[in-house]
């Protein structure tokens, strides 16, 4: 106790040194809940983007399918198992049939990916209600950028191209019904909706899919014959791989931040040493052990931490408050980055992140601070008295 109230009058005698010491390392506080902040609620918001617009409660792949493998796409399809009837009829699984085609909208030629899907489904935010089933021609429905890519409007009607399950090449006109909005461009750019059973006559595929989404998280959904699930780990992982990506380049940001915040401290102590050698002499002389001592100046080092704490809640908190409430607003740019990004990200502060914000730098500042202190140890108390440096 007597070293924390020693510690703490040293400090405020010091006066401007440990105010400034105290306002950098406030700000790397801060920067550091800030950014992290930032990042979660970004994953926060992808994570759930996608499964609303994308992958439902989770997947069934047909065994031969691969996203990142155009050239088997075409033949990634079959059956769908008898099992599966009644989750699809009570709306627990929609079914979707992939193929790729050729659009030439205004004359220009472009490949997509054609995706059928029920109208009825209300799993996924997509709204193929808007999808005509059993009409002659083929209406379709597409994303802002796939139409803002492809000067499309709704109304608009294009010519399409398909090779059906029998290698035969066939063309129509497709009719824009619809235009939707989503935050995940995996969905939009390049593909266009049509209704399930209108591609499957198209492709000559009664009754075939190349995946099924369910509607909930099912730890027990297991493989079927032919059909393997994908689960939230699985198709969440390229998200979690980008996430993990940004907070190792953050955390070299942090460690900069923070180096130059600590480096400020421990110069600090080095000078206050240095100055007070016929203090720390005088003390030794009157009974106070080389450790007391040497605890002292590590506890004033560290209670730059506690104040910064302190400064960091009273600026801090009403500026993440008001970022988490107004968001962080994204450039039109951000649209084209293939990533599942909104208009506006708004942070996420855990407690988690903070009190371990917190501990982390105070350990960091506790050690900066114990280093020059424990020159003390060897420190002759007579020499010390007469100001002779050590």
């Amino acid at each position: 106790m007597l070293s924390i109230k020693l510690a703490f009058r040293n400090l405020i005698g010091a006066g401007l040194r440990t105010w400034l010491n105290v306002i950098v390392l406030s700000f790397s506080f801060v920067i550091i809940i800030w950014n992290k902040g930032v990042l979660n609620g970004w994953n926060e918001q992808a994570r759930h983007d996608m499964i609303e617009w994308q992958i439902g409660g989770g997947q069934y792949w047909q065994e031969d399918y691969d996203p990142y493998d155009m050239f088997t796409i075409n033949e990634s399809h079959s059956t769908i198992p008898l099992e599966f009837k009644n989750d699809i009829k009570n709306n627990k699984m929609t079914p979707i049939l992939i193929n790729t085609g050729t659009i030439y909208p205004d004359g220009r030629m472009q490949n997509v990916i054609l995706n059928g899907i029920m109208p009825n489904q209300k799993i996924l935010k997509i709204p193929t209600e808007k999808l005509e089933d059993g009409s002659n021609e083929i209406s379709v429905l597409v994303g802002k950028r796939m139409a803002k890519n492809n000067k499309l409007k709704v109304g608009d009607y294009f010519p399409i191209r398909w090779r059906d399950a029998n290698e035969t090449f066939d063309a129509s006109d497709a009719k824009v019904v619809a235009i939707f909005n989503s935050n995940v461009p995996v969905i939009d750019q390049g593909k266009i909706w049509i209704s399930l059973s209108q591609l499957q006559e198209m492709l000559v595929t009664p009754n075939e899919a190349t995946m099924l989404v369910t509607k909930n998280i099912d730890s027990k959904n297991e493989d079927v014959d032919g059909w393997i699930f994908r689960d939230h780990k699985y198709l969440l992982s390229d998200m979690d791989e980008i996430i993990r990506m940004k907070n190792v380049g953050g955390a070299v940001f942090y460690l900069i931040l923070l180096a130059l915040a600590l480096l400020a401290i421990f110069d600090t102590q080095i000078l206050s040493i240095f100055r007070r050698q016929k203090e720390i002499g005088t003390e030794i002389a009157l009974g106070m052990t080389r450790w007391q001592v040497v605890r002292l100046f590590t506890v004033e080092g560290a209670m730059h931490s506690i104040f910064a704490t302190i400064l960091a809640a009273i600026y801090g908190i009403p500026l993440l408050a008001l970022q988490a409430k107004k968001g962080f607003p994204m450039p039109e740019a951000a649209d084209s980055y293939g990533l599942p990004i909104a208009k506006a990200i708004y942070p996420t502060y855990s407690i988690g992140l903070i009190l371990g914000t917190v501990f982390t730098i105070f350990i960091a500042t506790l050690i900066v601070s114990y280093l020059p202190a424990k020159k003390i140890s060897k420190m002759n108390p007579t020499d010390a008295i007469k100001g002779k440096v050590q």
